[in-house]
């Protein structure tokens, strides 16, 4: 391929996780179970939420719309690296590329931002009781949607627009299984000093402020329990946090996870390899924890399946609530 802008480049090349060809069957078998598990388990999690009334409630919406947004990152990488094993093709087009890049940018920023939203309703339930049905009401959840969703396109578009501006060079191999902003800059013939301040303070502010908003909300939850009297209103207090106190961890865990792997290492394959722990796992662990962690979210998938078995006439299928 020539040397040359964006406009002569017409495809990248994603090298994947392995050059090994005897690894490929077991990298696809077992990425395409994780997905399909994915999948399963976070639309469970919307089916359960949307079918029951009782979880009609700000922490469980916000929930639902962290499991589609899982379902959609999960969808924005996984599906592309199987496609390619099992063509056996290395290639991405420049604007398939492009869109995957701007897909995981807003659906991982809009994950960071589900994660701080969900806290701040924490805080309330916990710190404000007799005022959370007024504080968090439908309309103030909608717009914490929406804003959180605004400013991750805003987010992506950003990053997406300052890509189509580089030039690249003959060398156009991704050591990756999917387009990764850095890497992709990585390639750029151009100056991409810019670029790269640019990420930096874009990163700091998006993840910087959701971060914050977190440690915030559970300072405040940490101090508000310890100042209750009984210790069954503690043990209550700190159930309600669990499952997301957990996927906080497992999310911003497996992020910093990456950044030191990256930061440490000069091999690119085991910073893809790394990276794989924050793409993938998340969305796949989150519909877990919070159906085994939780006991509304545990009764209402009993529900949820028991009526699934009911209407696909499956009488074997039976399940104690």
């Amino acid at each position: 391929m020539e040397t040359g802008n964006q406009t002569t480049v017409s495809e990248f090349l994603l090298l994947g996780l392995t050059e090994d060809p005897a690894l490929q069957p077991l990298i696809f078998n077992l990425f395409l179970s994780m997905y399909l598990v994915t999948i399963l388990g976070n639309l469970l999690i919307i089916l359960a939420v949307s079918s029951d009334s009782h979880l009609h409630t700000p922490m469980y919406l916000f929930l639902a719309n962290l499991s589609f947004t899982d379902i959609c990152l999960s969808s924005s990488t996984i599906p592309k690296m199987l496609v390619n094993i099992l063509t056996q093709s290395q290639s991405i087009t420049y604007t398939g590329c492009l869109t995957q890049v701007c897909f995981v940018l807003v659906f991982g920023g809009l994950e960071n931002c589900l994660l701080a939203v969900m806290a701040y309703d924490r805080y309330v339930a916990i710190c404000h009781p007799l005022r959370y049905t007024v504080i968090m009401n439908p309309c103030l959840c909608g717009l914490l949607t929406l804003f959180s969703l605004f400013i991750s396109l805003m987010d992506g578009l950003l990053h997406s627009l300052m890509v189509l501006r580089l030039s690249f060079c003959t060398n156009l191999e991704i050591p990756h299984f999917f387009c990764e902003l850095a890497q992709i800059i990585k390639l750029s013939c151009s100056d991409n000093f810019i670029d790269n301040i640019l990420i930096y303070i874009v990163a700091c502010i998006f993840g910087g402020v959701p971060c914050s908003g977190i440690i915030f909300s559970y300072v405040h939850i940490v101090s508000s329990v310890l100042r209750m009297p009984s210790s069954g209103g503690k043990h209550k207090a700190f159930s309600t946090c669990g499952s997301h106190l957990s996927v906080v961890s497992l999310f911003y865990g497996t992020a910093f996870g990456v950044y030191i792997s990256s930061a440490v290492s000069d091999s690119p394959r085991k910073t893809a390899l790394a990276s794989v722990m924050y793409t993938v796992a998340p969305q796949l662990m989150n519909p877990f924890i919070y159906g085994l962690r939780n006991k509304d979210m545990k009764e209402a998938l009993k529900k949820l399946i028991s009526w699934i078995a009911v209407l696909c006439h499956l009488p074997f299928f039976k399940l104690g609530v």
